[in-house]
């Protein structure tokens, strides 16, 4: 079996792949560094045995991280108490099998290019991956799975808690899809602010992106609030909750025949 570890700026996911690429079992953690090995370790392995999985079980491992300091104990928990020295992307000895046409390849957040993988390995053609997290990124993929660029914006729920933090009359709301643009008084005038103001940013960026790139493109959500998005503006043709997981594990085989 192989563990997949995707840790973000605010969620870390851990994922258990079995030989067929079923995804056997499934959970989240804040990320915060000051979590242990050990802590980790404890929390892990009592949620796998609920889906009967062991920790002799994994064999393999593979972890994606924008927090630098959450790597040593991530590789730490693999080595410890699963046994296994975990591939890490972004390392140079770990192929993923695109090329990265920036200025700077390696700014590159490793969430991004692991989806551009995904997105690859599941549709063809050009297309932008919109990633609904602590930030909302744009990523452009050409048609032979080359990374490409993109865009980064505020998350929502940071926009709302900056909006909360910086204005003293504003409360903390709830996202949510407001019926009309028009809102009636405080609440639903900002939750109107944040749901259609992100539709109109959606809607607007990836028709800049696919006129600038020159064709049209295949436009893919995830991330914890893509299905609220998606539904709600037909630019989005597909959502993947699961998509930065699918792209670990595609980086994983490929690695098998390096």
């Amino acid at each position: 079996m192989l563990l997949a570890i995707d840790s973000g700026n605010t969620n870390t996911v851990f994922a258990v792949f079995d030989n067929e690429g079923k995804v056997l079992g499934e959970w989240r953690s804040s990320t915060n560094p000051n979590r242990t090995a050990d802590e980790y370790a404890v929390w892990l392995s009592q949620l796998m045995s609920f889906e009967n999985i062991k920790p002799a079980d994994i064999k393999n491992a593979i972890i994606a991280t924008v927090v630098p300091a959450m790597l040593f104990n991530l590789k730490t928990l693999c080595r410890k108490y699963f046994k296994v020295d975990p591939l890490i992307v972004g390392d140079e000895n770990v192929d993923l099998g695109i090329k990265v046409f920036l200025d700077r390849p390696e700014e590159v957040g490793a969430d991004r290019l692991v989806n551009a993988i995904a997105a690859h390995e599941m549709f063809s053609g050009p297309m932008i991956v919109i990633d609904f997290g602590t930030a909302t990124t744009f990523d452009v993929v050409d048609k032979d799975g080359n990374y490409c660029g993109g865009a980064i914006a505020p998350g929502i729920n940071l926009s709302l808690e900056a909006l909360h933090m910086a204005a003293a009359k504003l409360p903390r709301v709830a996202i949510g899809k407001p019926d009309k643009a028009i809102g009636k008084g405080t609440t639903t005038a900002m939750q109107s602010g944040i749901f259609w103001g992100y539709i109109g940013m959606i809607e607007g960026l990836t028709h800049r992106m696919k006129k600038e790139f020159g064709s049209d493109m295949t436009v893919i959500a995830t991330g914890g609030l893509a299905a609220l998005f998606a539904e709600s503006t037909d630019v989005i043709q597909h959502n993947d909750t699961d998509l930065t997981l699918r792209g670990l594990l595609a980086i994983y085989k490929r690695n098998q025949n390096v």
